[in-house]
């Protein structure tokens, strides 16, 4: 049993050498024969089972095995005979070597003859493709593919000039392709200046103002670089993008210029390889300005045409907007040019610091020339725009015009003859030209010609090829969208502004120093713009203020429409408001300058105020004494002028278009107009009353009234239109961004809105004169009737009609009110004539004190005024004017006795003034005579003073119970 484990423990062992070795040992140790029988019977049962699964696998293998042994006697046959082959050449190489020794001379001439023929041949064969170098080179100029013609081109001539130099028959052909070699790069400079400035640019047009690197589609199949779209999943390569310029290589097929971007890395390898990459430098450099006036000139008949076939038929006056149109067209074009150039710009930097073969070494000259950079790019275009600009706005004229203005302000110096300075000096003429020929048929057909073919290659095309004729402008003049003019600038600041910004990022300009196009710019609009903005604003008022009489000249009718204003207005107020919104505008346009616009109209208002000071002054002041009349001088009044704004009527004025006031339930229209009206003709019933009114202190001429009244309506409106103005620029102030707009002097803004509110009170101040002067004229006129009328006058003896004074205030009232209709709003009109009527009825009833006596004829007489005075004003106001018929009423009631007037008032309750009651007690006491003593005369009037609280009171508490039932 041992000995089976053991052999089972050996047979499970993976070396046979092991199996083996433990077999045996086993039998050597082995003593019994029986041991040794069983262990040869399993070794032998052993055999079998392997045999037996041996005869299995090569069953199951028979196929592979079959195979394997016929390929392993294939082998062998093959290492046989190659052994046998071996030992045959080893003997023919021993022959060999013997029979070599033996004919040593002649098999080296035969060598020498082999080897010559062969470089014969190959002679023949280089001489064969120089042939068809013309042939090949002209192919591949032809399909542009210019690596290829290069390459070509340069292995030719070194050929020429090498292997096959001593070939005469060559030289012609030598020569022939040497001056094709001094002239190819000539060739590549023009494609890639063309790929430069036309093909990058191409697919811009005036209605496609898109930014360099955008995906969108411009309807021609054109990429932003001008590269026409692939057809397949790679998208062509954009402008912008680098290559290895010592990898790129030439598709055989499809169009070269598919994408910008390889075609110039191929120009640049090709000139590379010509060894001409400082010609084209140059080339560049010098192409530069003239490049970039060509595109500016393109640009200009793209937008001109665009124009033209948008219906656009109006002159250049009407098209400043075309102006904007052709800036952001230019813009565009610009970027894909620098793009372009950075692109190319990276090509050179590569073909100068390429480590090239020794085939293609570069001269020493390449890697010393001094490449241009991008800041030289944005330097030429800015140089460009500078001198579009300065067409534009034209800088040149408005230069003369500003030189010629300096000039005529110029005195001679003391070494002068001042004799000279003085003589007449004979005007210089330009000589007009002869004959011109732009309006001739000729001209104007081959204009037409032109424009026509320019139209129909862009509508055939969608692109500009680029060229001669695209070039032409009209006439052979330099061609504009527009008319120039310093404005033009309001127009292009803000994108000319951005595009300043992208300059300067681009050539990483610092914050303290400024690209020559913004340093340009500035000095534009600080030297020239702002100078001749004020000289137009100078030349506006100076036309409307510098004459005779300057505040009298109206504003047409044409303009007032416009302005949607129904009253007249002074012409120089709207010249004013004018120039003030260009000033805002500018502001807009140009927000970098605003403090300077701010304090050209700060400067001109300040101006304008003093003029309307000095007119006003003029109109208000007494003709004989440096006084100012009743009306200015009250209005001037601050305590007075407070007063009146504080009433009522006042109020009403500023709120037009509101409610009235709040006023008591109980208080009905009436007795609330009459307190209205009554506190102002308390006021000036107080101060009129006993002073004398001299002539001059009262305006008569009723032009003067008018001009008072055009002066309010025009300042009102002018500081409308400024307070208008201001709240905007104050609102824009707090939404200003830093980069763009400069910020407010807050003293200016300060000045400017007190400024509006100085006009406002300007324009109050003008209102209050009118409403003053009116009632001065009542007191002007009535005073003197009550003072020193008689109406103690006898009927068919005196006479009877109205009185003269009640008739001329007649006559100025009505006259005034034509002045004011016609040039002050209704409600304003409203203002100066309401509660006139309450005041004439204030004096007349206070002027009862001062007769001596009244007769019945008297009364009937003042009756009669009251009437005319009352229809007068009905016929002003359309209103009843129901103060003058209690006005009247207070007069008839004279027509009774002392005693009855007690009874009367008692009937009839209060209807005026303890003292208007007690003045016609007394009057009525002067006027008939035998109304009693003295002593008879004070105890009615104690009775008068005692019926007057009784019916005080019993009003007072009707007034109280009705508000406590309400």
């Amino acid at each position: 049993m041992a000995a089976e484990q053991r052999l089972k423990g050996t047979s499970k062992s993976k070396d046979p050498s092991g199996l083996l070795i433990s077999v045996i040992r086993t039998l050597s140790t082995s003593d019994d024969a029986h041991d040794r029988e069983i262990e040869k019977r399993r070794l032998q049962e052993a055999y079998d089972h392997c045999d037996h699964e041996l005869d299995d696998k090569i069953v199951q293998h028979y196929t592979e095995l079959t195979s394997a042994i016929k390929t392993y006697n294939s082998i062998t046959e093959r290492i046989d005979t190659s052994r046998c082959k071996i030992a045959q050449v080893r003997e023919n190489l021993l022959s060999c070597k013997s029979l070599l020794h033996c004919k040593r001379d002649e098999l080296r001439k035969l060598w020498v003859e082999g080897v010559e023929h062969k470089h014969v041949l190959a002679l023949l064969a280089d001489i064969e493709s120089i042939r068809q170098v013309r042939h090949q080179m002209d192919q591949a100029m032809a399909s542009k593919r210019y690596l290829h013609a290069t390459d070509i081109l340069v292995d030719a001539v070194d050929c020429l000039t090498n292997r096959l130099a001593q070939v005469e028959g060559l030289s012609d052909l030598s020569l022939e392709l040497q001056n094709r070699k001094m002239k190819l790069h000539l060739v590549l400079i023009e494609e890639l200046n063309r790929h430069l400035y036309i093909r990058s640019t191409s697919c811009v047009g005036p209605s496609s103002f898109q930014p360099l690197g955008t995906n969108s589609s411009t309807g021609h199949g054109l990429d932003v670089d001008g590269s026409r779209k692939s057809d397949g999943d790679v998208p062509a390569r954009k402008i912008g993008d680098e290559l290895d310029l010592w990898h790129v290589r030439e598709e055989e097929e499809g169009d070269p210029e598919e994408s910008s971007v390889v075609f110039m890395a191929v120009l640049v390898r090709a000139l590379m390889k010509l060894r001409k990459v400082p010609e084209a430098v140059k080339a560049i450099k010098e192409n530069f300005e003239k490049e970039m006036q060509q595109i500016v000139r393109r640009s200009t008949t793209q937008v001109a045409d665009g124009a033209f076939q948008h219906g656009k038929n109006t002159t250049l006056e009407d098209q400043p907007c075309l102006l904007l149109g052709l800036m952001e067209l230019l813009f565009v074009k610009f970027r894909c040019v620098a793009a372009a150039h950075a692109t190319v710009l990276s090509y050179l930097k590569q073909a100068s610091s390429l480590n090239t073969p020794s085939y293609i070494h570069e001269s020493t000259a390449t890697a010393n020339t001094r490449l241009y950079d991008m800041a030289d790019v944005w330097a030429k275009i800015q140089a460009v725009l500078q001198l579009m600009l300065s067409d534009y706005l034209d800088v040149k004229n408005v230069r003369a015009s500003g030189s010629e203005a300096t000039a005529q302000l110029a005195y001679p110096s003391s070494s002068e003859d001042i004799s000279a300075y003085f003589a007449r000096k004979r005007p210089s003429r330009q000589r007009p030209p002869l004959f011109k020929f732009e309006s001739s048929s000729h001209a104007m057909s081959m204009s037409t010609y032109l424009r026509e073919q320019r139209q129909e290659l862009y509508s055939r095309s969608g692109e500009l090829r680029g060229g001669a004729d695209d070039t032409l402008m009209e006439g052979g003049t330099v061609q504009f969208v527009c008319k120039p003019r310093p404005r033009n600038i309001t127009l292009i600041f803000r994108p000319l502004t951005r595009f300043m910004r992208e300059i300067e990022a681009a050539t990483n300009e610092g914050d303290n120093k400024q690209c020559s196009l913004r340093e340009f710019l500035t000095q534009y609009i600080k030297n020239i713009f702002l100078n001749q903005v004020l000289v137009d604003i100078n030349k506006e008022i100076e036309a409307v203020t510098k004459m005779s009489d300057p505040f009298k000249m109206l504003a047409g009718s044409e303009t007032l429409k416009n302005l949607c204003v129904c009253r007249p207005l002074l012409q120089s107020t709207v010249v004013l408001e004018k120039s003030v919104q260009d000033l805002m505008n500018l502001m807009h346009d140009l927000s970098t300058y605003k403090e300077q616009f701010l304090h050209m109209m700060c400067v001109k208002l300040q101006e304008y105020r003093a003029m309307v000071l000095a007119t006003y002054r003029n109109i208000v002041t007494m003709p004989s004494e440096e006084r100012l009349v009743i009306s200015a001088s009250w209005a001037k009044d601050d305590d007075i002028a407070r007063l009146l704004k504080s009433l009522p009527s006042w109020n009403q004025l500023s709120q037009a278009k509101q409610a009235r006031p709040r006023r008591d339930e109980g208080e009905c229209e009436e007795e609330y107009t009459r307190a209205v009206n009554a506190k102002e003709s308390e006021v000036l019933t107080g101060n009129l009353w006993e002073q004398a009114i001299p002539e001059q202190a009262i305006l008569q001429d009723c032009s003067e009234l008018k001009s008072l009244a055009n002066l309010h309506e025009s300042l009102e409106w002018l500081a409308s239109r400024l307070r208008t103005y201001f709240v905007g620029l104050l609102s824009e102030q707090g939404k200003e961004l830093p980069n763009e707009q400069a910020t407010v002097n807050e003293q200016i803004t300060q000045t400017l809105t007190g400024l509006a509110r100085d006009f406002q009170e300007m324009a109050d101040r003008c209102l209050l004169v009118l409403h003053l002067e009116v009632r001065v004229h009542c007191f002007y006129y009535l005073i003197p009737l009550a003072k020193q009328g008689n109406y103690a006058i006898v009927a068919n003896v005196e006479s009877m009609d109205y009185d003269p004074l009640v008739v001329k205030l007649n006559k100025d009232i009505t006259a005034m009110e034509e002045v004011m209709s016609s040039n002050l709003q209704p409600h304003k009109f409203h203002y100066i004539f309401e509660g006139l009527g309450h005041l004439i009825a204030s004096i007349l009833i206070n002027g009862a004190q001062h007769f001596k006596r009244i007769s019945e004829s008297g009364i009937k007489k003042m009756c009669r005024n009251i009437f005319v005075l009352q229809q007068n004003l009905t016929n002003i106001t359309m209103s009843r004017e129901a103060d003058l018929d209690i006005a009247r009423q207070y007069y008839e009631m004279l027509y009774t006795t002392p005693d009855e007037l007690l009874h009367v008032l008692v009937d009839q309750g209060i209807r005026y003034s303890e003292l208007d009651y007690t003045n016609a007690l007394a009057l009525l006491h002067r006027s008939q005579p035998g109304t009693g003593d003295p002593a008879t005369q004070n105890v009615r009037m104690q009775r008068l003073k005692e019926i007057l609280r009784e019916q005080n009171a019993i009003k007072q508490a009707a007034r109280d119970k009705k508000i406590t039932t309400v």
